[in-house]
């Protein structure tokens, strides 16, 4: 797989342009050693709001973040083993997200159903329970909110103050209530597709600086990609599971078809037939139907095993 450009911030300055920090996006120290971050343009902000308000980051600062991000993006590698059990290795990506983004108090990752036109949430999970309430009401309640416009425009999502935030104002308003006034939203593309977003949430206003913002960016580009994989290897997982459980329904039913045969002289045709009556009249499926014919038989010839005489 391609990987993913690196971000180029929007700023056109020649001198940032050669210079190696600027380039991979750290930021360039000052003569007070504080960290100039570079402008970010992938993303859509609140309108009104200033999002770089409490920049003034040291090196230090900086490096220990880029730290954080470095081991997220690392933890990302050893979870594409754990498909069987989707809830916990989407849980696993948030706990990595809010770790990669300063400011975050809680996150969530959530994936979109493949090829659907609007979005269409198949499944979440989150490091909070307070971030589940929030989803909630993002998917089943408001029906709006910044994961929902980051996978439907396909660009990062910023708000300092969801209750004043005149994009999502049912959702925003319901969150502030909460005590959660910033988030932070990051859809998960790849090959061009989007396949879910990182939702992160913090509960003091302006949380998410133009830095935390593009942390979040670089871990959200691996994220996709892990996003992706892990989604290919459970439908796979899925697909074979249920192909299991089908053959296994195939050899129930036909050992059922033998022994009714044994009982009738009928033809496979004609047992075939009594299993789906019995399954139509029921209302229960064939094969439920082919397991309760076939442990009957195994108990009356265990009964008459069982029997002094042998059963004769």
């Amino acid at each position: 797989m391609t990987e993913p450009e690196p971000f180029v911030d929007g700023a056109g300055d020649a001198g940032a342009q050669d210079d190696a920090g600027a380039r991979d996006g750290a930021g360039v120290p000052n003569d007070a050693g504080v960290l100039d971050t570079p402008a970010v343009t992938s993303f859509d902000s609140q309108a009104g709001r200033d999002l770089l308000s409490g920049e003034g980051l040291t090196a230090a600062q900086s490096d220990a973040d880029e730290q954080d991000v470095f081991f997220a993006v690392q933890g990302l590698t050893t979870l594409v083993s754990q498909v069987d059990d989707l809830e916990v290795v989407l849980t696993q990506i948030a706990e990595l997200a809010a770790s990669a983004a300063p400011g975050a108090d809680g996150a969530g990752v959530t994936l979109m159903q493949a090829g659907s036109a609007t979005p269409k949430v198949v499944a979440w999970a989150v490091t909070d329970p307070i971030v589940r309430e929030i989803d909630r009401l993002q998917y089943d309640i408001c029906h709006e909110g910044p994961c929902l416009t980051a996978m439907q425009s396909r660009r990062s999502q910023v708000s300092g103050s969801l209750g004043s935030d005149e994009r999502w104002r049912r959702f925003g308003g319901r969150v502030a209530r909460l005590q959660v006034h910033s988030a932070l939203a990051l859809p998960l593309i790849v090959l061009g597709d989007v396949v879910g977003a990182l939702n992160i949430y913090a509960r003091t206003r302006d949380a998410f600086t133009a830095h935390s913002v593009r942390l979040a960016e670089r871990f959200a580009q691996s994220a996709a990609v892990s996003v992706g994989n892990i989604q290919l290897l459970h439908a796979a997982h899925t697909r074979a599971t249920q192909l299991q459980t089908a053959l296994s329904s195939r050899a129930l039913i036909d050992q059922a078809i033998g022994i009714v045969r044994s009982r009738t002289g009928g033809s496979e045709r004609e047992a075939f037939d009594r299993l789906r009556q019995t399954s139509q009249a029921e209302n229960v499926k064939l094969s439920v139907v082919a397991e309760r014919i076939v442990d009957e038989a195994v108990r009356r010839a265990h009964a008459r095993h069982s029997r002094p005489d042998g059963g004769g």
